[in-house]
């Protein structure tokens, strides 16, 4: 498992990897683009509800190290993104020569393909519109969010029902699955129509936390009423 990875504005994924690993002793001894190589991302819904795993991705591509000039490029972009206990001063150790096996190496993954299989359905993906889309604002918050929603507002959640028209959910476990800058995605489970997912879409994309509580206050509203 890499400790770190992160996309670049050209589309490449860098990954910062233990130095004793598989993948970076393969790629330190390959020839210039002939190491290929499959990154799985799987995620996971941060609260328990049935069938957890919301997605899975898949992006294959031509694994080589990150060498030169690159490197302390890559390094800070790395650290900037993930500032985080050992990455804070990691720039700098990256950007000191090679002084036989390092500890940790960075692994530039050069996409050519990309497979999405999620809650929205399965698909493929052009790389180029990897390189060229933008984090959700409220990716960094979405773990802490749902968690509070399901511990502290399951009653609130549970209303959510009375927006859903005919569907019957009356007395179905609501749990929140996801959520994103255009709205909150609930799993109904318990009831004689099995399982089923529920998307309440905001009225307009928020755009940071203050924006995302008005809209849940609103849509809480409009279920209350």
């Amino acid at each position: 498992m890499p400790a770190a990875r992160t996309v670049t504005p050209d589309g490449d994924v860098i990954l910062l990897v233990s130095g004793e690993s598989a993948a970076a002793r393969a790629a330190a001894h390959a020839q210039d683009d002939e190491l290929t190589a499959v990154i799985e991302i799987t995620d996971v819904a941060p609260v328990s509800v049935p069938h957890r795993i919301r997605g899975r991705a898949w992006l294959a591509g031509w694994l080589t190290p990150v060498r030169g000039d690159d490197r302390a490029a890559c390094a800070a972009l790395l650290a900037e993104r993930h500032p985080v206990g050992e990455l804070l001063g990691m720039s700098e150790s990256l950007d000191a020569p090679y002084t036989g096996r390092p500890a940790w190496m960075m692994l530039r993954l050069e996409v050519g393909e990309i497979s999405v299989d999620d809650l929205w359905g399965a698909e493929h993906v052009d790389p180029d519109d990897l390189a060229a889309a933008e984090p959700d604002p409220i990716v960094a918050h979405e773990t802490e969010l749902l968690q509070h929603l399901h511990s502290a507002h399951r009653d609130r959640i549970g209303e959510l029902c009375g927006l859903l028209g005919a569907r019957e959910a009356q007395g179905m476990t609501a749990v929140p699955l996801s959520q994103d800058r255009l709205g909150l995605r609930v799993r109904f489970a318990g009831g004689a129509a099995g399982s089923f997912d529920a998307r309440f879409d905001f009225p307009e994309p928020v755009a940071d936390i203050c924006g995302l509580r008005r809209a849940m206050h609103t849509l809480f509203s409009a279920a209350s009423h």
